[in-house]
């Protein structure tokens, strides 16, 4: 078993920027790339254009948010957090002191880069912030505002734009990114880093190579390619059904209001050991395999319930994989252990389009939708740990209370 080491109690309200700093990540992901197009049409290559500026924000969080969870352990996650934040408001400001593309590829740059470091400094301060027979709410709550600010993107992104464009877009991150940073300040505690044993790359490999490491994380990077799959390619799936558009849009709404309101559900649950890490994490999966495999079902109906199952999958798995890292990583390589989970995440939320695009090409989406069943039903059986011990309900194991 993991040793943990005594922590600070805080009341609930000195965590909620760091639920802030969720949203913003998300929100200045999906709140921009759902609006590039209405910029770039009209430019040269304007196709290979918004490729290349969707590709920078994700490109960047891929590369970085290992480096800036390492650094978090180093030097304390509340620093990169709020630099993070800061970094990602002084990009967005660039693009709104000028209308250029050359200024859009450096902010989104420059913001994806900012995300990498801020998200997992949040993740890791939810950790050692709440006590661990509470970390699943917590966790559950940071899922919740990350979706809302998936969810909500695309729409306030576009009624900002509508209104002011790009500029405008821009202008609202930029001030939401500086709120949160000069409230993290004044309400988050600091916590100095933690003292660390001198650890090789090879014994980095193997703590991420264990089974405590690898079994939640792959759980969260199927459940975040069922979630992108579902976003993207459920509104196809409902036009070869010859559905409307108010009925594809109410499926992908559907799909991410249950996400997020799951997340605080399972997580609450986790913590009053009405579910444990191991049974929440297969059901998680099994109910996930099955909302993919319904969208075979003809009809709205299949529709609906597609989106149902695969935001209750992913809504159980999200937290529950996020508490039992943290249960298995000593509090200073949270940061690191945070940053590497969420590179699994994002493998996920590119690599789940992209199998089920790939199979569909040569077969039918059905098809496609099929074979991320079949993968996400096979980790099932790699999802529960060959010990029982992870089946005991979450207790207070590092003297939080």
């Amino acid at each position: 078993m993991t040793t943990q080491l005594p922590g600070p109690t805080v009341a609930r309200w000195r965590t909620w920027p760091l639920y802030t700093a969720g949203f913003t990540t998300a929100f200045g992901a999906h709140g921009v790339a759902a609006n590039l197009g209405r910029f770039t049409t009209g430019h040269h290559d304007s196709l290979l254009m918004l490729g290349g500026l969707l590709a920078l924000y994700d490109g960047a969080e891929v590369l970085l948010k290992p480096v800036f969870g390492t650094l978090s352990d180093r030097i304390g996650a509340r620093p990169v957090l709020i630099g993070g934040l800061i970094a990602f408001a002084a990009s967005s400001v660039l693009f709104t002191l000028a209308h250029d593309s050359g200024l859009l590829w450096a902010a989104r740059l420059g913001q994806g880069a900012a995300a990498s470091a801020f998200s997992p400094a949040a993740s890791a301060l939810v950790a050692r912030l709440n006590p661990a027979a509470k970390r699943g709410r917590a966790f559950g709550s940071y899922g919740f505002f990350k979706s809302i600010g998936y969810t909500a993107g695309p729409v306030l992104g576009g009624a900002l734009v509508a209104l002011g464009g790009l500029t405008l877009l821009f202008t609202a991150m930029t001030a939401l990114a500086a709120v949160v940073a000069v409230w993290a300040v004044c309400t988050v505690p600091p916590l100095a880093p933690l003292p660390r044993q001198r650890q090789t790359v090879l014994d980095l490999a193997k703590r991420l190579g264990q089974g405590s490491f690898l079994r939640p994380t792959t759980a969260l990077a199927l459940a975040t390619a069922a979630l992108s799959v579902g976003v993207g390619f459920l509104p196809i799936a409902g036009n070869a059904a010859h559905l409307g558009p108010i009925a594809t849009g109410a499926a992908v709404s559907l799909l991410a209001a249950t996400a997020a309101l799951v997340q605080p559900c399972a997580g609450a649950a986790l913590d009053h050991g009405r579910l444990t890490t191991s049974t929440g994490t297969t059901t998680g999966l099994a109910v996930t395999a099955a909302g993919l495999a319904a969208v075979t079902l003809p009809g709205l109906s299949g529709l609906l319930l597609a989106a149902v199952l695969i935001g209750t999958g992913t809504g159980l798995i999200t937290p529950i994989a996020f508490t039992a890292l943290a249960a298995s990583t000593t509090p200073e390589h949270l940061g690191q252990t945070m940053g590497s989970a969420e590179l699994g995440r994002e493998l996920g939320d590119a690599g789940g389009p992209l199998i089920v695009a790939a199979v569909a090409t040569v077969t039918t989406l059905t098809g496609g939708f099929a074979v991320l069943a079949a993968l996400t039903a096979a980790a099932v059986l790699t999802a529960r740990p060959a010990t029982s011990q992870s089946d005991q309900p979450q207790v207070p194991s590092d003297g939080l209370h």
